[in-house]
């Protein structure tokens, strides 16, 4: 299998293209100040997947800068510090805010020209948004939670990407799914049968970050360090 043998790549964006872990730290900086927990940078972003993922199963119709203003009192509650509605909702618009890889523009700039480009993203579409500004391309496709009504892993989200491109006339073989979660990506992309490239963002941090941990094997065809190194792939020959 190379990379060439595939048209249309299909992202997931925060924690891939966009660095949701360096975003999120920075958004919770308030209210990690009044904590005072002595937290580490991954203690904090662990806390944060716990009740992200527990979040989106429970209210997956929720768009997700409200679920991420649900998740900050929640965390609030669990560090011990008093209820702020407004730092809540402030931090669920910070998705804008949150940078891309340094690698991310010139990566999708050079793999534009040779895939069609497809996002499926756990986000809401104002917030995708505001991040599409941050990447430097036109996408051929977008697809949120928002359009699913339900967040990845949960099976309903690849069914609907597959759907899309089906009536866009690829076929499955001809998509591969290029994301750094095996939580959210990479677990529901093996039981729905497509190929996968993973973007293993922490190779040098260890630990799970800001993405649940996972239990069971878990398959992917490609695995880069970086987006940058996956287009170099390419232009080598896959």
């Amino acid at each position: 299998m190379k990379l060439s043998d595939f048209d249309v790549l299909s992202f997931d964006c925060y924690g891939t293209l966009i660095d949701w872990e360096s975003g999120i730290y920075t958004a919770l900086a308030p209210l990690l100040s009044r904590a005072k927990s002595g937290l580490s940078r991954d203690a904090v972003l662990e806390a944060f997947a716990r009740l992200e993922s527990r979040q989106q199963a429970l209210t997956p119709a929720e768009t997700y800068s409200d679920l991420l203003a649900v998740v900050h009192s929640k965390l609030a509650l669990e560090w011990g510090v008093a209820p702020d509605p407004a730092e809540d909702i402030r931090f669920g618009g910070s998705i804008g805010d949150w940078p891309a890889f340094p690698d991310t523009v010139e990566a999708l700039r050079t793999l534009k020209q040779h895939f069609q480009l497809v996002i499926l993203s756990n986000v809401d579409r104002a917030s995708f948004r505001a991040t599409n500004q941050r990447l430097g391309v036109v996408f051929d496709a977008i697809y949120t939670a928002q359009d699913v009504g339900s967040y990845k892993p949960d099976p309903r989200n690849f069914a609907y990407l597959l759907e899309r491109m089906r009536e866009r006339g690829v076929a499955k073989d001809k998509l591969l799914h290029v994301a750094q979660s095996l939580f959210h990506d990479h677990v529901p992309a093996n039981g729905a049968g497509l190929a996968s490239a993973w973007i293993d963002r922490r190779h040098d941090a260890g630990g799970w970050g800001a993405t649940a941990p996972v239990s069971a094997d878990v398959r992917y065809d490609f695995r880069f360090t970086s987006l940058g190194a996956l287009a170099e792939a390419h232009r080598a020959g896959g």
